[in-house]
């Protein structure tokens, strides 16, 4: 598996499709300027976007919500200078607020 950021995957499924950027841009109605944010990751974007990248490059929209999902962990990784430490008690803490939520589900 290779490692790429949301930007990076749209521009290869960009490129590889042959789309300059205002054909990509004017399919998801905005700026061209806005779509070269996102392929240098300079801005996020928002779920709705994320589902019409898919349905422009035609794939499946869960690839591209897990490339933004985990950028903006890694990001914020980067940003606050946080260790191997924090990513093992985030993923603990996931763990324990999923079984939370299937303990409150069964109640119901």
């Amino acid at each position: 598996m290779s490692i790429t950021t949301f930007g990076e995957t749209v521009k290869q499924l960009r490129l590889k499709k042959k789309l300059p950027q205002r054909k990509v841009a004017a399919l998801l109605d905005i700026d061209t300027s806005v779509l070269s944010k996102y392929e240098r990751n300079i801005r996020k974007p928002p779920k709705e976007l994320i589902e019409n990248f898919a349905k422009i490059f035609n794939v499946d929209s869960k690839i591209l919500f897990f490339e933004a999902t985990t950028d903006k962990f890694a990001y914020q990784f980067v940003e606050e200078n946080l260790d191997s430490i924090a990513l093992r008690v985030a993923k603990n803490k996931a763990a324990y607020i999923k079984s939370k939520r299937k303990t409150s589900k069964n109640y119901k």
